[in-house]
Formats: structure tokens, C-alpha cells, sequence
């Protein structure tokens, strides 16, 4: 799983649960991926991310990578910037992990890369 999709997941549909975000991340496999770099869909990302959450959850699985802690001013012009966003974002993989709501502490797990959100009847 990719901190891109990590920052879009919530926990919502569990009953009781207002928020469900952000899932906190407890990683047993990762591994960085050399994933091809698109300026331009970087910067469409970095608009809809939550930089905070995105932040926080490379520097709980040790890839921050030099990320600062908001997002630059002008960021569109900068490089630099733009690729380690692009590390944090499409490279980073979460192999084998388990996602954790923050209002509940269910576990939902990621295994071979694939997050399973699924519920069980009785927690809906």
C-alpha cells in the first residue's frame, strides 16, 4: 500500500466511529519501490493530500526522507521538494502492516500490499 492511498483510507464504517481518521500504521514490511517520476501528478497530489497525516505517517515508518513539515511556499517550482514528495507518496510500500482506527483500535490488516477494510456484520 502507498502512503497515497494510506492518506485517503478511513475507518467510518465501523459503528460508532464519527471520524475514523487517520488510521495510525503498524508496519512489519516495507520497502521502497523506484516508481517513475510525473511532475505533474505529484503536484495535482500534493493539493489533495493531508500533509499533516502524510507527514506523520512516513516519519512512523522511518521514510521522511528530509520532508518538511508543511508544504513549501511556490512548491510547483521546486524540484527538490516535488521528488521527495514523489518518494513519500508512490515509493514507500507498506507490505505487511495493520491499519488502526483511532477512535476504536480495530486492526484492519495490510497484507501483500493490499489493505482489507472490510467490516464484519455486527460492526456496521
Amino acid at each position: 500500500m502507498k502512503l497515497l492511498t494510506h492518506n485517503l483510507l478511513t475507518s467510518r464504517s465501523l459503528k460508532g466511529v464519527t471520524v475514523g481518521y487517520p488510521l495510525a500504521i503498524a508496519a512489519r514490511d516495507v520497502k521502497v519501490v523506484e516508481v517513475e517520476f510525473n511532475r505533474e501528478f505529484i503536484i495535482r497530489m500534493i493539493q489533495k493530500v493531508d500533509w499533516p497525516v502524510l507527514y506523520k505517517a512516513a516519519e512512523s515508518l522511518g521514510h521522511l526522507n528530509d520532508l518538511p513539515l508543511s508544504v513549501v511556499e511556490d512548491f510547483e517550482n521546486n524540484e527538490d521538494f516535488l521528488k521527495k514528495t514523489h518518494h513519500v507518496l508512490m515509493e514507500v510500500e507498506v507490505i505487511n502492516a495493520d491499519l488502526i482506527c483511532p477512535e476504536t483500535g480495530r486492526k484492519f490488516p495490510i497484507t501483500d500490499g493490499i489493505p482489507n477494510m472490510l467490516v464484519n456484520e455486527d460492526e456496521v
